[in-house]
């Protein structure tokens, strides 16, 4: 079968040698190199961001997200900076807006939801050969974003303090007001009207704004998703990247079907359970939607995607790399393990974060 593309973005965060985020983002950027990859802006100025081309086989994706990595490594290096994939700094900082109009009308729009928004993510973007199939995808996948943010769970602390949360990131990011999961739209015209109305509110600067947990790229002929903290390992990054497409895969086979109608209150009641445990604790099973052991939770995930990702060779690769992360925790208790090994001091934890990042 014809493999579809995908591709993936991470934030990273920009850090000392203390592990305190530093904001040198524009020098970083300022002399980068070809070598280095694309790299952009993020919102503030102690964070870049890495994209890979579109890969078709996940040995391709692998490899582009450690050259992403190693690029952005790269750059920081000259300005005397390190890349650490943390979904939110352990030490408390006092973030800085990039100097574009944008990023200061909406720091100026939406007040400390946007001065506090030093937090990172992983998008993976999943071919899709229309809106048509893209909007049919997005109605079938909702119920199963929460497991992939458990997944990626890698952000337990919160200016200088233990949030209590694997992925606190999933908190503060919830705090903008079209984040989150959707409906079911049936439709493009349903999508894109959607869209627009959000947008006519005034309450948003334009479609860039539209955060929606999973959505049809504005740029790339993709869904886009979005739900993940970025990942502390890029094998874990791997993983993310494979079984989101095999979500897409398998609800674009399922495009004849009805698309289950499940409450947005529950998805949206998913998901905070998903950022609050990560694969520590229990999560809502979407199969009953009643709770479940995120061991159990996760199998069901990839039992249902189980025929996209052998069809597609990525079965045995999905197997081996979710061993690896059972056997060493997902990045929020490898962070808190790092912190109880240094008496808790967190610039250890990020500096051990900045080692992991490139391994």
């Amino acid at each position: 079968m014809t493999r579809r593309t995908v591709g993936v973005e991470e934030e990273l965060m920009l850090v000392g040698h203390d592990g305190a985020p530093i904001a040198r983002a524009q020098d970083v950027l300022g002399s980068a190199e070809p070598a280095d990859g694309p790299l952009e802006h993020e919102f503030m100025e102690e964070q870049i961001e890495t994209a890979t081309p579109p890969r078709t086989t996940l040995e391709e994706i692998a490899a582009a997200i450690r050259e992403g990595r190693a690029g952005a490594q790269a750059a920081a290096e000259r300005h005397d900076a390190r890349i650490a994939a943390l979904g939110t700094s352990p030490l408390a900082f006092a973030g800085t807006t990039v100097g574009k109009l944008r990023y200061l009308t909406a720091r100026a729009a939406f007040g400390l939801t946007a001065r506090e928004q030093l937090t990172s993510g992983c998008h993976v973007h999943v071919g899709v050969a229309s809106d048509v199939e893209g909007v049919a995808v997005l109605d079938r996948i909702g119920p199963w974003l929460a497991p992939l943010l458990a997944l990626s769970a890698n952000s337990p602390y919160w200016m200088g303090d233990d949030s209590g949360y694997a992925s606190f990131r999933s908190q503060v990011w919830s705090r903008w007001p079209t984040a989150g999961p959707t409906r079911v739209f049936g439709t493009p015209e349903a999508y894109h009207s959607a869209v627009e109305g959000l947008v006519a509110t005034g309450t948003i600067l334009d479609q860039g704004m539209v955060y929606f947990d999973a959505r049809l790229s504005a740029r790339y002929p993709t869904v886009e998703i979005r739900v993940a903290d970025v990942c502390l390992s890029a094998d874990t990054a791997t993983l993310l990247a494979a079984l989101a497409r095999g979500l897409v895969e398998t609800a674009a086979r399922a495009a004849d079907s009805p698309a289950p109608d499940v409450p947005v209150e529950i998805l949206r009641t998913a998901l905070w359970r998903a950022g609050r445990s990560g694969l520590s604790g229990e999560l809502v099973d979407p199969r009953t939607w009643r709770p479940a052991p995120a061991h159990d939770v996760v199998g069901a995930l990839v039992d249902h995607v189980r025929d996209a990702l052998a069809d597609m060779g990525d079965l045995d690769t999905v197997t081996e790399l979710l061993g690896v992360l059972w056997s060493g925790g997902d990045g929020a208790s490898r962070q808190r393990s790092w912190a109880a090994q240094a008496d808790g001091d967190l610039g250890v934890v990020a500096r051990r974060a900045a080692d992991a990042t490139l391994e």
